[in-house]
């Protein structure tokens, strides 16, 4: 099936009875249109008819996707939410087994530029076998380490893990804009980070029910040799998944910017160009920085959770994996609903600036009420806190690649999550550092004041949305084509028709 774009031969076989149809019978291709979600339209270029076409079996690749996205993530949080069994187990401070998360921000930093190159060269395919094989090997490395004299081996098992997320962060917003129609991409990418929500989300749930905290170092590491087989297991099923069913795109795209963004040759495609392109793109800029700002803090939160937890609530491992699970799912609410709000008007600038603004307020009101001594009140601030704060992660993938149009995803996806990872590397160390010495308070205002600036910050992205711009344009030039009135709507400054002709 692979690389085969006929995966269901009925499929094409409609397609093709409803291009025949769209030229010889127009009604008969609108009663078509309804059931197949195919539009044949004339090419104001060509003789010939350009076709836009809309695959069911998309739902098939963003779920794979999601799939091997949650295992990956599942993987990162789950030292650090037992963070004080771990310790106990490996016999190494509370830092060491901090840096089983932070790892997967270390990695992606100077990894991210060869992948992002490889996503826009060969496509989503590989990158998908890659991320797969890689988090497979890391899991099998894990079912091996599970001796307190080896956590070495442990964290080469994490660095695997760490290296598939590389090939994993970049991917929503491209595969929802290969294979999915210009109404329902930001929904589609909000499925794709919803993969991502759930297995952290499960990292938080899971590992303190699997791993119970037992004095006993043989029957622990039965516990966590029992978490390491189920990862283990669920990952080779994936990757055979996805070496079977996972395609590289679909035959015909899904949109009329696809169209346009397959058109262009590849020998006018520089990366360097690109990259370069998108660092004089200042509305762009703003929003790396801001979207690193935010994610950055969840990573933090996330990262020290168990920490901060143990310190005002003593032998309350389950609530704090508990509490964890209440910001992940929050926040996939928060995405989904963002998404479909996206998709419905178009307001990206509105709805990305209102949801960082509620990510602050729901940063001071968890640093205010963590140590009240009510740990019910922290579940309900924490759902607060995770609707937006995680549910500002689809935004930021979305209203990037409006900003950056027609410059592939993967490198804007790239550059937005290298900015998080960085970011998140110094507020889990600075917020780890502030808990030591000054308390849980002190740490949290300090991540509240870098949510402040990057909420003055995205008040001043300028919104250029040139991926609707575009999508507009071809609209009225086929409805010129055809003799239709043309329809106007502003989305801004005009976008560029290739990455040649962008500008910052």
């Amino acid at each position: 099936m692979g690389d085969n774009p006929d995966f269901d031969d009925e499929e094409i076989k409609e397609e093709k009875n409803c291009l025949d149809l769209g030229k010889t019978n127009p009604s008969k291709s609108v009663y078509l249109e309804e059931h197949i979600e195919c539009t044949s339209i004339p090419n104001v270029n060509k003789d010939n008819t350009t076709t836009t076409h809309v695959y069911k079996r998309r739902w098939v690749m963003v779920f794979l996707f999601s799939s091997y996205s949650l295992c990956n993530a599942f993987q990162w949080i789950q030292y650090g939410i037992i963070n004080n069994i771990f310790m106990k187990f490996y016999n190494v401070d509370s830092f060491a087994i901090d840096w089983m998360s932070m790892i997967y921000m270390l990695t992606y930093i100077p990894f991210i530029w060869p992948v992002s190159w490889l996503l826009d060269k060969k496509g989503l395919r590989l990158i998908a076998l890659m991320a797969t094989a890689i988090n497979c090997l890391g899991t099998w490395i894990k079912v091996a380490s599970v001796k307190q004299n080896l956590f070495w081996v442990t964290m080469l098992g994490q660095f695997a893990g760490s290296l598939s997320q590389v090939f994993i962060l970049g991917m929503p917003s491209r595969l929802a804009s290969v294979w999915f129609g210009s109404e329902e991409v930001s929904t589609a990418c909000s499925i794709g980070v919803f993969g991502n929500q759930l297995g952290i989300a499960i990292g938080f749930l899971v590992p303190p029910i699997l791993v119970p905290n037992v004095d006993d170092m043989d029957e622990l590491a039965y516990h966590i040799s029992i978490m390491f087989y189920i990862t283990a297991g669920m990952a080779t099923v994936i990757f055979i998944l996805v070496v079977f069913m996972f395609q590289e795109k679909p035959e015909i795209p899904p949109t009329l910017a696809q169209v346009q963004a397959r058109s262009t040759p590849p020998e006018e495609y520089s990366y360097m160009a690109s990259i370069l392109r998108l660092l004089r793109n200042l509305p762009f800029m703003l929003l790396v920085i801001s979207y690193g700002l935010n994610v950055g803090c969840f990573y933090a939160v996330s990262t020290l959770l168990n920490r901060m937890i143990i310190e005002h609530y003593p032998g309350e491992e389950v609530n704090a994996g508990r509490i964890g699970l209440t910001i992940v799912i929050a926040g996939m609410v928060g995405s989904l609903i963002c998404g479909i709000w996206l998709d419905k008007t178009k307001t990206y600038k509105q709805t990305t600036l209102a949801v960082y603004l509620m990510s602050f307020v729901g940063m001071v009101v968890y640093a205010f009420t963590l140590n009240l001594g009510h740990i019910w009140v922290v579940f309900v601030t924490s759902g607060a806190l995770g609707f937006f704060m995680t549910g500002y992660l689809p935004l930021g993938f979305e209203f990037a690649v409006e900003l950056t149009f027609p410059e592939g995803e993967g490198t804007s996806s790239g550059l937005l999550n290298c900015s998080a990872q960085i970011f998140g590397i110094i507020f889990t160390i600075g917020q780890g550092k502030i808990i030591d010495h000054f308390g849980t308070f002190a740490g949290n205002i300090f991540l509240c004041v870098f949510l402040l600036i990057g909420t003055i910050m995205t008040a001043f992205i300028k919104s250029d949305l040139r991926r609707q711009k575009a999508n507009h344009l071809a609209e009225n030039q086929v409805a010129s084509a055809a003799g239709s009135p043309s329809r106007v709507q502003d989305y801004g400054a005009t976008a560029p028709s290739s990455p040649q002709e962008q500008q910052s």
